[in-house]
């Protein structure tokens, strides 16, 4: 009997976790669940500072992200460890200051396994998924569109590479 491959990892990552990050696991989990549920893909998210573990997605990012059809209520923030980098095959940072703080923490082994996860979305014209927190309503919203945007490519790219993989 053939071993089924493990999953493929991903997760997200912003500031506190409470934001971006977990929106856009919510948006890749439910984009995932509708339309790529023959894939085996492990997802989560993750904060590089330690200010709200423990705590849910911030109210406005689960109103804007309901509005949606997309729950996040279930979710906590938890703190960016070494060890995601040898759990997930792909860490996928929200902005420049991410991206460092995040480098930081990953063994070097693991450093290429970093990316932004605008790299995913290139014609929206974003590197970086602005951070909402201090902002207004649209802030949210934008980060729901850009999240999207980002989640399709990155579907794609992971599409690809499993049927890459599964060439003779």
């Amino acid at each position: 009997m053939a071993i089924p491959p493990r999953p493929i990892a991903v997760l997200f990552v912003c500031m506190g976790n409470i934001c971006r990050s977990p929106t856009a696991e919510g948006v890749f989990r439910a984009l995932v669940r509708r339309e790529a549920s023959d894939l085996s893909i492990e997802i989560d998210s993750a904060g590089t500072h330690d200010y709200h573990v423990g705590a849910p997605p911030d109210r406005r990012s689960q109103a804007a992200a309901r509005q949606r059809g997309i729950e996040l209520n279930d979710l906590r923030a938890r703190l960016l460890t070494a060890e995601d980098f040898e759990r997930f095959d792909y860490v996928l940072v929200m902005d420049a200051r991410n991206m460092a703080d995040a480098a930081a923490i990953a063994p070097a082994r693991y450093s290429a396994r970093l990316q932004r996860l605008m790299e995913y979305a290139p014609d929206t014209g974003f590197e970086n998924v602005p951070d909402p927190y201090y902002g207004e309503a649209s802030g949210f919203e934008q980060v729901l569109d850009l999240t999207e945007a980002a989640s399709r490519g990155l579907l794609e790219s992971l599409r690809a590479g499993v049927a890459r993989s599964r060439r003779p």
